[in-house]
């Protein structure tokens, strides 16, 4: 493929969120990445004034968030909209979730500081590489997930219920539910029962 490949009536956008290859400096989406960029600084300079009063600027750079989600500046995205918050979720400093493709984090998620939630991918082929098209993979974590700091989630993992993602791991495949994955690449070490586990972050 190549970037004449990609005149097929479809704005480049419509091709990200379908996952398939598409030119991230398009203009609409550079347009959108700014508006993220900005919403992200008004949200870090509102959390400092007023919590209650930076939600609504929260509200409008994510897709969905619930009303009791609770996010420490600062938060780097790369659109916004392809977020989806639950309620009772936590989420400490320096979150980083590159949302080309959609990010889906369920309720009452424990999220450590600097973590990063990598939703792009590119070509292996260098080719495709070098005509800067690039795609993406959705990523969700479950519910009462807890992500350790530092941890790393990779483009088209889902990370299942009540799982715990060790500090520094990085995620390369999908989690089962009621386990702790820690290491790189994070591998399961043991299943949760309903004991509660040892500090992660």
């Amino acid at each position: 493929m190549s970037k004449s490949d990609l005149n097929d009536g479809q704005t480049q956008k419509e091709r990200m969120l379908a996952g398939d290859l598409y030119i991230a400096n398009d203009i609409e989406l550079i347009h959108a990445s700014r508006r993220a960029h900005l919403l992200a600084r008004e949200y870090e300079a509102r959390y400092a004034v007023d919590v209650d009063e930076s939600h609504l600027v929260l509200e409008e750079l994510l897709g969905t968030v619930a009303a009791d989600v609770h996010i420490k500046p600062p938060i780097y995205v790369d659109y916004g909209f392809n977020i989806t918050v639950g309620s009772g979720t936590f989420v400490n400093y320096g979150l980083v979730a590159l949302d080309v493709a959609s990010i889906t984090i369920g309720k009452d998620v424990q999220i450590g500081p600097n973590v990063q939630l990598l939703t792009p991918t590119h070509p292996l082929d260098p080719e495709l590489r070098r005509a800067k098209l690039e795609a993406a993979k959705p990523i969700v974590i479950g519910n009462n997930v807890w992500l350790g700091g530092g941890a790393i989630v990779l483009a088209g993992v889902t990370i299942g219920e009540n799982s715990v993602i060790g500090a520094g791991a990085v995620v390369t495949k999908n989690i089962p539910p009621n386990v702790i994955a820690v290491g790189n690449p994070a591998r399961v070490i043991r299943e949760l029962t309903g004991s509660t586990p040892k500090s992660q972050t």
